[in-house]
């Protein structure tokens, strides 16, 4: 089943977090951009000081202990939340008072 997930990972181009469990540790907001037998190509950047630096890693698919994607992000700052006219209702999210989180 990660062998079917990492592939469409791949074909979509998404950005993810993919956790090696050998090294134990996280690369953050990779993207797959080759998946052959059982090697998963990574690429991603990584920040040090004032340098930003880009890396590709070629990991073989039983070090990958899990993968994780961002499906949506809400700013804090701007607490209106726009909604379509064309949302369901049953489908819309309300906002939440201070006092219900």
């Amino acid at each position: 089943m990660l062998h079917r997930k990492i592939y469409q990972l791949c074909q979509d181009g998404r950005e993810v977090c993919i956790f090696l469990r050998d090294q134990q540790r996280w690369i953050e907001s990779g993207r797959i951009v080759d998946f052959e037998g059982d090697i998963v190509t990574i690429r991603y950047e990584t920040e040090e000081d004032d340098e930003i630096s880009s890396w590709e890693e070629m990991v073989r698919l039983e070090s990958i202990g899990a993968v994780t994607q961002k499906l949506a992000s809400v700013s804090k700052i701007n607490s209106e939340i726009t909604v379509s006219d064309e949302c369901p209702e049953a489908e819309q999210i309300h906002p939440q008072s201070p006092e219900q989180e």
